[in-house]
């Protein structure tokens, strides 16, 4: 089991992270700190503690861009350590990678993160630390006959189905933060999702929440879900859509009381798509 330090100057990224992290079967621990000073804090009182004292750290997920020491600086002054604890650079930047190698890091993340890549950086880190790099079953459940996602998913909620991962609740859930205050949002709850730039913003029916994650990145991870690009500002899930109307050349859908433009490039598709759900 791991314990694990995650360190980024951003709020909202920081939990999001923290959330994931603790979502890992294999971590048995995971700390946040919000900027260097913090860090580099937690780190000593480790590196004094030893690797089995209280304060014992095995592993930093660390972002390269912050104010005051970069994630960069932090890893070097590590270097200067005798037993210091292994390196995970999460970053939104691709050009700081041969850097984090020449720094002896053990993975490089991109943002905005996915959980399945996050879960493949703590297996390697396992892996140097010649710990099981497998997720531990379920106690109780047969770890030879480990049962798909998706079928747990789809059985009856009876108390003998086979529980859904805790790696897979979170996968049905993003994390947001409201004034200072970070909340899951149920996936299947988001109608539909508008871009901001290098955020989204998620449409419920409670209310709307931004979130720092590029459409294009939503827009591939829930494909499998039901959602469907319209607009190059739109994400919409289908089930969602009222209506499509069309209206001298132009074309929308009614998604409750929004009603959103579909581009040309879109309009095809997307009524294939639902000719396609109303036929079955």
């Amino acid at each position: 089991m791991l314990r694990v330090l995650a360190v980024d100057d951003e709020r909202p990224l920081l939990e999001e992270l923290l959330y994931l992290l603790r979502s890992d079967p294999r971590v048995s621990a995971a700390a946040g700190a919000s900027d260097a000073t913090e860090a580099l804090r937690r780190i000593t009182l480790a590196v004094e503690s030893g690797p089995d004292g209280p304060d014992g750290l095995d592993v930093v997920f660390l972002d390269i861009h912050m104010a005051g020491l970069t994630g960069l600086d932090i890893a070097r002054l590590l270097a200067g350590f005798s037993s210091p604890p292994l390196i995970v650079f999460v970053t939104a930047h691709e050009g700081f990678a041969v850097q984090a190698f020449d720094l002896k890091a053990v993975d490089y993340v991109l943002k905005p993160v996915r959980p399945e890549r996050l879960a493949e950086a703590v297996r390697r880190v396992c892996a140097l630390l010649g710990r099981d790099p497998a997720p531990p079953a379920a106690p109780g459940s047969p770890a030879a006959a480990p049962v798909p996602a998706r079928a747990a998913r789809a059985a009856p909620a009876t108390a003998l189905s086979v529980e859904v991962t805790v790696a897979d609740r979170a996968a049905e859930q993003i994390a947001v933060e409201l004034g200072g205050v970070t909340r899951f949002v149920t996936i299947a709850d988001i109608a539909y999702v508008e871009a901001h730039g290098d955020y989204a913003r998620l449409h419920t029916g409670e209310g709307s929440h931004l979130v720092r994650i590029p459409l294009s990145t939503l827009e591939e991870r829930w494909a499998a879900r039901g959602f469907v690009r319209i607009h190059r500002r739109h994400l919409v899930a289908l089930d969602r859509i009222d209506e499509l109307r069309l209206d001298a050349g132009t074309t929308s859908v009614r998604v409750g009381a929004a009603e959103l433009q579909v581009s040309r490039r879109h309009t095809r598709e997307l009524r294939d798509l639902l000719m396609r759900k109303a036929t079955g």
